[in-house]
């Protein structure tokens, strides 16, 4: 029995070996020893992780034939595996303290599981994922990028990035037309970023989503929202205005959010 890759879902097994066991080996030893892996598929990764003695794996999958295919040939999978969609999982239901994340996580749905990560990210210390070689760079890269966006902000608020490995096409079946690469996430020691969180996630974003223009014009609209219009041009003389949105780390985000700031 295989499973079918199913492109709704963005599948594409892993099926070389030798990587399945290097990402599995990413994960650091002796650490949390719960494990949440993140769409098995056909459990590559799965067998290196029920070998482990120092981690306790939960499995969850949101594909039937995946889970009728785990079952049927992983015995030792009984009571780890849950049949359900990740992005609408209550983790603290399934984990009482803290967890760590592995998977293959499907291209098509990465950003979506990487912000469930930050909302639940004083529980999560480590994450080891496969995803698109091109998110993996923009996550990884510093300030001045062009690859550099949202996402390398938001996560390098909160987690150290190592690039671990990359992963060419005919590593999987069927071989996806990109190109993947292997990430792992260590929490940073930052308890709180000193501004207000979410005006911090909107300044990141509405910088980035007009990322071609300066800084002054493309927070014009959100400075008219937050800030006194007599205060938004003494705001704006400050010279950091005049760069754009990728020339800018965490700690600049920072400063530029506390700078909008009603409070």
């Amino acid at each position: 029995m295989e499973v079918r890759a199913k492109k709704a879902l963005g599948q594409h097994f892993l099926t070389d070996q030798s990587i399945a066991k290097g990402i599995v080996d990413a994960l650091t030893p002796g650490g949390v020893r719960d494990v949440l892996e993140v769409g098995p598929g056909m459990g590559v990764l799965t067998r290196y992780l029920l070998e482990r003695e120092d981690i306790n794996p939960v499995m969850i999958e949101i594909d039937g034939e995946s889970v009728n295919y785990l079952l049927s040939h992983f015995p030792g999978i009984e009571g780890r595996l849950i049949e359900a969609d990740y992005l609408k999982l209550d983790t603290g239901r399934l984990f009482g303290d803290r967890y760590r994340v592995i998977g293959n996580f499907p291209y098509n749905i990465s950003s979506q599981i990487f912000f469930k990560i930050l909302e639940d990210r004083e529980r999560i210390p480590e994450v080891v994922c496969m995803i698109q070689k091109e998110v993996a760079d923009r996550i990884a890269e510093g300030p001045g990028s062009k690859t550099y966006g949202i996402l390398s902000v938001l996560l390098q608020a909160w987690y150290d990035i190592d690039y671990v490995m990359s992963v060419g096409p005919g590593a999987f079946a069927p071989p996806p037309k990109v190109k993947s690469a292997v990430i792992r996430l260590r929490r940073n020691d930052r308890q709180t970023l000193g501004c207000d969180e979410k005006l911090f996630k909107t300044v990141v974003k509405t910088s980035f989503n007009q990322r071609r223009k300066t800084l002054r014009n493309a927070l014009k609209p959100l400075v008219g929202t937050v800030v006194d219009p007599d205060k938004a041009q003494a705001i704006f003389s400050d010279p950091v205005f005049d760069l754009r949105a990728e020339r800018l780390g965490v700690e600049d985000f920072v400063t530029l959010t506390l700078s909008l700031s009603t409070n």
